[in-house]
C-alpha cells in the first residue's frame, strides 16, 4: 500500500504595500535602506513601540510584503522613505529641527516658514483628517520654487516627486499605491491634456472619499473603470493663479522672488542635505507612530466669521499646531486670506445688495425696511451697472434667492423684519461689510417716505 504524499497548502501570493493600518490598531510602515539594498516593515503598536519585520500575515490569509528595494521609484528617488524610526525628544524640539532645516536651504517669509514646518508635521498624520489644504509657492522662473519643493518635500510623508519630464498617467497609480505627499510643479506640465489631469488630481485630492475613476484595459481588451485614491497632502508650484477658483481656495500660498536671496542660502543641494532630510524622515516616522491615534479636534479650530472653505482647509493645520503664538499667527493669516477672498467678491451683486440693506436699516427708525425701499436705494447706487431695470420684484427675488433672507408681508408690503438681522450680520462679516460705516447718501426722510407711502400694487412685489 502506497502512502499519500504529505499535503502542503498552497503558498499565498504576496501583496506589496508601502503602509497599512491594521484592525488591531497597529501601524505598518515600509522603510528603505539603500546602503544595504533592503526594504523592511516597521510594525508599531498603539503605544508607539515598534519592531522590524519582513512580512505581515493577516487573519484573512493575505500576506503583505514591502516593495522590492530594486523598485524603480525607490532606486531613482521618485519616492523617498525613512530608513527607520529615530528618537526626536519633544514635539517642539522636532518642530524646531524642521524649521531650521527649511530655513537653512529655502528663503521664504518667516510666517510661511512656520506654516511649512507645521504642514510637514501634518503630512505625517494626514490620514487623521477628512480634508486637507495644499501648500503652494507661486512665482516666475528662478524665484526659488523648485528649491522649496525639493527641500520641504524631502521631509514630508512618503514624498512623490513628479517632474515635468514624466507623463501624468502614472501619478494615479503611484498615489494609489504609496498614499504619500505629491510634490508637483504644475508649470512643468505644459500640454493642455496633462494640465487637465493634474487639475483632476488636485480637485479630487483634498477630501477623503473622492477617488478618480479611470478606464483600464483588462486582459480581454475590454475597458473597465477603476478607482484611484488621490487623497493626501500636496506641495505645488505654479507661475500664476489657478483658473479654477475652488482649487485656488484650497491652497495656502507664498509668492516667491519678492526680495533678493539671503546670502547664507547654499546655491546647490549636496549629500549633506540628503542625509539631513533622511534623518528628519526617521524622526517624523516615530512622530507618526506616537501621534496618529491622539485624535485631533478640528471643530475647535473653526472661526464662524470666516468663509467655510477657508475654515475647512486651515482647521487641520491649526489642529496640529500646539504653540499658542504659532496658532495666533496662523489665525492672522486665515483672516488675511478671508479678507482677500471678500475683496475679490467686493463687486458682486450680493455685496452691493447687502451694503444697500445695511445702510437702509441704519437709516430706518425701527430696523425694518421694505423691499421697495431697498430697490430704490439699489437703483440710485447701481442702476447704471445693469442692463435690466431695477424693480422691487427683481430685488426681492435677489434677497430671497441669493442672500437666503425672507421678506415678510406686513399690511400688504414686503419688508425685511428685525428678526433677520442676525442672519444679515453674518453676511456683512462674510462680505467684509461689518466694519464699514453706513453710507448715508440718501436722506433718512426720503427712506421713511418710501416705507410709509408704498406704491399701488406693491403687494405684487417681493419675489413671491
Amino acid at each position: 500500500m502506497t502512502e499519500n504524499p504529505p499535503h502542503n497548502p498552497p503558498v499565498q501570493p504576496a501583496t506589496p504595500v508601502a503602509s497599512v493600518a491594521l484592525d488591531t490598531g497597529e501601524l505598518i510602515e515600509m522603510v528603505y535602506r539603500p546602503e544595504e539594498r533592503s526594504t523592511l516593515f516597521v510594525r508599531s503598536d498603539d503605544q508607539g513601540l515598534f519592531e522590524y519585520v519582513n512580512e505581515i500575515d493577516l487573519a484573512s490569509g493575505e500576506r503583505l510584503v514591502p516593495y522590492s528595494p530594486r523598485n524603480n521609484l525607490l532606486k531613482h528617488e521618485v519616492v523617498l522613505l525613512p530608513s527607520g524610526p529615530e528618537e526626536y525628544g519633544s514635539d517642539s524640539e522636532l518642530l524646531g529641527e524642521i524649521r531650521s532645516f527649511i530655513h537653512r536651504y529655502v528663503d521664504v517669509s518667516p510666517l510661511f516658514e512656520e506654516i511649512a514646518s507645521y504642514y510637514v508635521l501634518l503630512t505625517w498624520i494626514y490620514d487623521a483628517f477628512n480634508e486637507l489644504p495644499y501648500l503652494r509657492v507661486r512665482g516666475d522662473f528662478g524665484s526659488g520654487k523648485t528649491r522649496f519643493l525639493l527641500t520641504v518635500g524631502s521631509i514630508c510623508y512618503k514624498p512623490i516627486f513628479a517632474s515635468g519630464s514624466s507623463t501624468v498617467s502614472p501619478l494615479f497609480r503611484i498615489l494609489d499605491a504609496f498614499r504619500g505627499t505629491l510634490i508637483i510643479d504644475e508649470g512643468d506640465f505644459r500640454l493642455s491634456d496633462e494640465k487637465a489631469e493634474v487639475v483632476k488630481i488636485l480637485n479630487n485630492g483634498n477630501a477623503c472619499g473622492f477617488p478618480v475613476l479611470r478606464s483600464e484595459a483588462n486582459g480581454k481588451k475590454e475597458f473597465d473603470p477603476r478607482a484611484y485614491e488621490v487623497f493626501g497632502p500636496k506641495l505645488v508650484a505654479t507661475r500664476g493663479f489657478f483658473e479654477d477658483r475652488a482649487l485656488e481656495s484650497r491652497c495656502i500660498t507664498e509668492d516667491m522672488g519678492q526680495a533678493s536671496l539671503r546670502d547664507d542660502i547654499p546655491l546647490n543641494l549636496d549629500e549633506h542635505h540628503k542625509e539631513e532630510a533622511r534623518r528628519l524622515r526617521n524622526k517624523l516616522l516615530l512622530f507618526r507612530f506616537r501621534s496618529l491615534r491622539k485624535g485631533f479636534r478640528v471643530d475647535a479650530a473653526v472661526d464662524r466669521a470666516i468663509e467655510p472653505r477657508l475654515n475647512q482647509i486651515f482647521a487641520p493645520l491649526l489642529a496640529v499646531t500646539q504653540d499658542p503664538e504659532a496658532r495666533e499667527n496662523l489665525k492672522t493669516l486665515l483672516h488675511r486670506y478671508n479678507k482677500e477672498l471678500v475683496s475679490e467678491r467686493g463687486m458682486e451683486i450680493e455685496a452691493q445688495l447687502l451694503e444697500v440693506i445695511r445702510d437702509a436699516v441704519a437709516a430706518s427708525t425701527d430696523g425694518t425696511v421694505s423691499v421697495k425701499e431697498v430697490a430704490n436705494w439699489f437703483a440710485d447706487r447701481h442702476g447704471e451697472d445693469y442692463e435690466r431695470k431695477v424693480t422691487p420684484k427683481w430685488v426681492g427675488s435677489l434677497i430671497r434667492k441669493r442672500l437666503r433672507v425672507q421678506p415678510e408681508r406686513v399690511n400688504g408690503v414686503f419688508v425685511i423684519l428685525p428678526a433677520e438681522l442676525p442672519k444679515l450680520k453674518r453676511l456683512y462679516i462674510k462680505y467684509g461689510l461689518a466694519g464699514d460705516e453706513p453710507a448715508g447718501d440718501r436722506p433718512a426722510e426720503a427712506a421713511a417716505q418710501d416705507f410709509f407711502t408704498p406704491a399701488p400694487g406693491l403687494q405684487d412685489f417681493g419675489g413671491h
